[in-house]
């Protein structure tokens, strides 16, 4: 009878200990999968998100064809994601080094104007011809130069906001704040040039704005340069 009462307390024990086994593997823990989605879409969201992507601060033009509710945009060109700007940024690259480049063509075409102009004010007769009709086809060429170097930068993609943006003066606000000048200057010379030819006394106010648009635009150049 004991031997009985023993067979039968092993039994129990066995087929008791096989079914906690069978339920400790039966369910397995499983990760928080709505968990893991959430925190992921956080960081995709904080990683490609529209105000991550611009910096705060944009030229007029940068604003009306690269905002988040610019041109480019709208028109589907350029979305704005990572990839995008990634392609934008060397699109801006490209931009700048042609506004560089054009820069000093627009420059040795001043200085080349300025040497026709000055022989323009003393020729007389078929010289004065010869040199007004250069120095009209001169104006031209640095007109189209130097509107498209300022075409080039004042439309060109938006820089990265992490890049670095010291504050106080630099060599780029110079270039900026100069740019105002010869860009005003460059008006004034374009309007007298239009009037000498109606009243001959405005020669040295045209000249004179044409002086301060060359000493600007080569002071601008040399500030970005060096």
């Amino acid at each position: 009878m004991k031997n009985t009462f023993v067979c039968l307390f092993l039994l129990l024990a066995s087929v008791t200990a096989h079914c906690q086994d069978t339920t400790g593997t039966a369910v397995p823990a499983q990760p928080s999968l709505s968990a893991a989605d959430s925190l992921l879409a956080d960081l995709t969201s904080d990683a490609t998100g529209p105000t991550d992507l611009l910096p705060k601060k944009m030229t007029l033009g940068q604003r009306v064809l690269w905002s988040r509710k610019g041109l480019m945009r709208q028109v589907g060109i350029s979305p704005l994601t990572p990839e995008s700007r990634e392609k934008e940024l060397k699109v801006r690259r490209t931009m700048l080094v042609t506004h560089q480049v054009l820069g000093f063509v627009t420059l040795a075409g001043m200085i080349a104007q300025g040497i026709v102009g000055s022989q323009l004010y003393k020729a007389q007769g078929a010289d004065y011809v010869r040199l007004h009709d250069a120095h009209t086809r001169l104006a031209t060429g640095i007109n189209i130069a130097y509107g498209t170097t300022a075409l080039l930068a004042f439309t060109s993609p938006p820089r990265l906001p992490t890049s670095s943006h010291r504050r106080g003066f630099s060599s780029i606000r110079l270039h900026k704040a100069l740019a105002f000048v010869h860009l005003t200057g460059m008006v004034a010379t374009n309007i007298l040039a239009r009037q000498i030819e109606r009243n001959p006394d405005l020669k040295p106010y045209h000249r004179a704005a044409a002086f301060t648009t060359f000493g600007a635009f080569g002071a601008s150049i040399i500030a970005i340069k060096f």
